[in-house]
C-alpha cells in the first residue's frame, strides 16, 4: 500500500532504538502521495467492512493524519505547538476536524477516543496509535493490516514495554511508568496494580522480574519532543 511504502522509506530507528521519522527529507511526490492516500480513505465505505478490517483502518488513518498534520506545519519541536484545535484552553491539534468519513467530520480525538478505544476496548491500541512523540510508542514502518494485526500490536506493546519510555526502575528501586499507563489507566485495568500486570505480560524475563512484586507505581512521565530524526 502507498502507506507502507511511506512508511519505509521515511521512518528510521534511531541509535537508542526508537523509531523516527525523516520529515524533512519527505518529497513534494510522496507528500502528494500521503494526501491521496488520505483521500482515498475519506471515500471508504467504513460500515461495508468487517470489523477486522475496520480496526486497522481507523489506525492507520490515525497514523497518516498525524504525519500529515506535523508536514502541514514543519519544523516544530513538538506537535503540542500544533494550535489548530478549536477552544480557548485546547491546545495541539488534537481537537481539530481534519477529515469526513461517510458524511461526518471526524478530528484525530474522535478517531482515538468516540472509535477505537471505545468500541474496540483493547488496551494495545495505545500501541499502534502515534502522536509523533518522542515519548509515544513508535510508529511502525508498516502499515497495520487485518491478516497481521494481532501479531502487530503485540509485537509493539513488547516494544514500548521492554523500553525504557515503558517503564523503567530507579537506582533508589522507584518504579517510574509512561504517563500513557497514567492518563488512560482505566484502558488497562483501572488500577495501578493492573497497570504492573499487563506490563508483566509483554515484559521481558527479567523486566517482569524486575516488577514482580510492585502493587503500584511511584511516577510516571512521558517525552513530548517530535519523533524527527535527529
Amino acid at each position: 500500500s502507498p502507506w507502507s511504502a511511506f512508511l519505509q522509506r521515511y521512518v528510521r530507528q534511531g541509535p537508542n532504538g526508537i523509531n523516527r521519522v525523516d520529515y524533512r527529507a519527505v518529497t513534494a511526490k510522496d507528500r502528494n502521495s500521503l494526501d491521496s492516500y488520505l483521500k482515498r480513505l475519506t471515500r471508504t465505505k467504513v460500515r461495508s467492512m468487517t470489523r477486522a478490517s475496520q480496526k486497522p483502518f481507523w489506525i492507520n488513518l490515525y497514523n497518516a493524519l498525524t504525519v500529515k498534520v506535523i508536514l502541514d506545519h514543519y519544523p516544530v519541536d513538538s506537535i503540542q505547538d500544533i494550535d489548530i484545535s478549536p477552544g480557548f484552553f485546547s491546545s495541539g491539534p488534537w481537537g481539530k476536524k481534519l477529515v469526513t468519513i461517510e458524511g461526518k467530520k471526524l478530528s484525530l480525538d474522535d478517531i482515538e477516543h468516540r472509535i477505537l478505544r471505545p468500541i474496540w476496548s483493547d488496551p494495545r491500541i495505545h500501541y499502534a496509535v502515534n502522536c509523533a512523540s518522542v515519548g509515544c510508542p513508535d510508529l511502525q514502518a508498516e502499515a497495520f493490516t487485518p491478516e497481521d494485526m494481532e501479531e502487530q500490536l503485540d509485537r509493539a506493546a513488547r516494544g514500548y514495554i521492554n523500553d525504557s519510555r515503558g517503564f523503567t526502575v530507579t537506582d533508589d528501586n522507584g518504579l517510574i511508568v509512561s504517563s500513557i499507563y497514567d492518563w488512560f489507566q482505566e484502558d488497562f485495568g483501572d488500577s495501578e496494580l493492573r497497570v504492573i500486570k499487563h506490563l508483566q505480560k509483554y515484559a521481558d524475563e527479567s523486566g517482569a522480574a524486575m516488577i514482580e512484586r510492585r502493587t503500584e507505581y511511584d511516577d510516571h512521565r512521558y517525552d513530548w519532543s517530535l519523533n524527527d530524526v535527529q
